[in-house]
């Protein structure tokens, strides 16, 4: 078993097929069958099911194929050590909740990108989920989500607490009870959101099933319509503050318990952490004003 036989099999595991993995590797069908063969001998165990439609991971193939990616992402990890002379710069891939990105990062990023412009900073905002699974697959360096978290494979730093708010158009009568807007609609993220978590916990706890569900992408779609009287939403105070001093949109306070979420910053629990990343957690200590909701609106 070598590097080059378990670059064959993980690209095998990944297109479910042998002609699609020789097609991507540009090798001979006959020889990727032959290396995966050889290495089912190897191992004195199948690694595929063969079908019709092309293959298909066995558990133990399964197996494998975790320990390959943790054998490549480790010689990439010892490659980047070697190369790294603690001065920041190439790609770092953050991730972050919509909301937070919106609002609690420009001014975040703006410093560190002035600090350290060999850095090729990017961010991609999706659900706490999403960004959590994106970190432990190595596809983001670290992410902003609602916490906590508990994952043995990652290190999280509190960053801040949000205060949420149910929002309603400006025509609203006062909210005392959630019962008050039992029959309203309720306007959220789509399933991984913190936020809509709260709500429906919330919900839950009160016994009571939401009259009807509109999932949105975006924090301005979710506002938009909640200011055009399509429903209602919790979002984090920070995030409205602005669209209700303005008059656009009212906000009502709920209870503690469901009203604080506290943000995260996660990373991956490893050995070599690149000069980049260390000094963008480092930012997260030293410019907490940068994270201030006042100091940002």
């Amino acid at each position: 078993m070598d590097l080059h036989t378990l670059k064959i099999f993980r690209t095998v595991a990944k297109m479910g097929s042998i002609s699609q993995a020789a097609r991507e590797l540009q090798y001979a069908q006959s020889n990727i069958t032959m290396k995966i063969k050889q290495l089912e001998s190897d191992l004195q165990t199948t690694l595929f099911y063969r079908h019709n439609r092309g293959t298909a991971l066995t558990d133990k193939g399964s197996m494998l194929l975790t320990y390959t990616e943790k054998i490549f992402d480790l010689i990439e990890e010892t490659k980047n050590m070697m190369n790294d002379d603690q001065t920041p710069r190439g790609p770092l891939i953050i991730g972050s909740m919509e909301t937070t990105a919106a609002v609690r990062l420009p001014g975040l990023f703006s410093k560190y990108h002035k600090d350290f412009p060999e850095v090729d900073l990017t961010l991609k905002t999706g659900s706490t989920e999403q960004n959590m699974q994106a970190v432990l697959q190595n596809e983001l360096d670290g992410a902003f989500v609602a916490g906590p978290i508990n994952h043995p494979n990652l290190i999280q730093k509190e960053v801040f607490e949000e205060e949420l708010m149910l929002i309603t158009d400006t025509v609203h009568h006062p909210i005392s009870s959630i019962k008050d807007i039992q029959t309203r609609t309720l306007l959220v993220f789509h399933t991984g959101c913190a936020y809509r978590e709260k709500l429906e916990q919330w919900l839950q706890q009160e016994k009571m099933l939401p009259n009807k569900i509109m999932e949105f992408g975006t924090i301005d779609g979710i506002i938009g319509c909640v200011a055009a009287g399509l429903g209602i939403s919790m979002l984090p105070q920070s995030v409205v503050s602005k669209q209700v001093q303005d008059g656009i949109i009212r906000q009502h306070s709920i209870p503690n318990l469901f009203g604080k979420v506290k943000t995260v910053f996660i990373y991956r629990k490893e050995k070599y952490v690149p000069a980049s990343l260390i000094k963008f957690i480092n930012m997260l200590s030293d410019e907490e004003d940068l994270l201030d909701n006042k100091r940002l609106i």
